[in-house]
């Protein structure tokens, strides 16, 4: 009978707090998410050299042969495949906050919360605003080696733009790795099934090598992928060329995957037992 009600109790608790509580609450988050970063730097190692080793390897190994394919050499692969590297980190970091919320369950972290009188969305807020951090942390690095390598940034306004769409798309994304971290019993289970995600979607886009190439069945893959639209966009705002069609295909994936998963995510930790 008690462990009935109690997710019935939390949700009522939940509907009382007002919303300048709820923002109270989520901050308090926030900054109990960034100490504990702080305390455990190792947990930035991904965001930190996951951006320096793709950028690396696909301009020394694969980015002679693919620019000699675009007509451009070396140079050109790295004026095309950075800002799809951008839209690579936006979904790859995303995973981080579901084997995180998965760790936090298994821990006892989350028990604790779930018995304090927060709201249950703010705990969720606060897991998707620090791997913002983490995901912006990994872009900057990214654009640092990028300038290195001989990135060319054409546009200043474009590429804070490119960065803004991204973060966008990865917060929408985070939401379908928070519900996996409720669901899935631990951490590695999350992390498998976020590769057999995130490798398909990845690959199969238009962010290391154009898709005229591919097959046609893969194309059209390609053409409803929404990484090949934020990749495109980003090309488009960064260093010139058609944005509006991958624009307002990221944001309507975006929209459209936050309103499904969010409220999933929600009620799944709310009522988890």
């Amino acid at each position: 009978m008690s462990t009935t009600t109690a997710p019935i109790a939390d949700i009522e608790a939940d509907a009382r707090i007002p919303l300048r509580g709820h923002l109270r609450h989520t901050g308090a988050l926030i900054r109990r998410n960034l100490l504990w970063i702080r305390q455990d730097p190792e947990s930035m190692f991904d965001a930190l050299l996951m951006p320096i080793v793709f950028t690396l390897l696909f301009v020394y190994v694969f980015g002679g042969s693919i620019g000699q394919a675009l007509g451009g050499g070396q140079d050109g692969y790295v004026q095309y495949v950075i800002p799809g590297m951008i839209a690579m980190m936006s979904m790859t970091l995303s995973q981080g906050v579901g084997t995180g919320f998965s760790q936090d369950f298994n821990s006892g972290v989350m028990d604790r919360f779930r018995s304090l009188p927060i709201g249950r969305g703010s705990v969720l807020f606060a897991k998707i605003s620090v791997e913002i951090v983490r995901m912006l942390f990994a872009t900057t690095v990214l654009m640092i080696v990028s300038v290195l390598v001989g990135f060319d940034i054409e546009s200043w306004p474009g590429l804070f733009a490119a960065v803004g769409l991204s973060t966008v798309f990865a917060s929408s994304i985070m939401w379908v790795f928070l519900t996996l971290g409720v669901v899935l019993k631990n951490a590695q289970s999350v992390q498998a099934m976020g590769f057999l995600v995130l490798f398909p979607l990845q690959f199969g886009s238009s962010i290391f090598a154009p898709t005229a190439s591919m097959p046609g069945w893969l194309q059209a893959f390609t053409d409803y992928n929404p990484l090949s639209a934020l990749a495109d966009a980003a090309r488009g705002l960064m260093s010139g060329g058609p944005v509006a069609h991958g624009l307002w295909i990221t944001l309507a994936w975006s929209v459209g995957i936050t309103a499904l998963m969010a409220p999933i995510a929600i009620h799944k930790f709310r009522t988890k037992s």
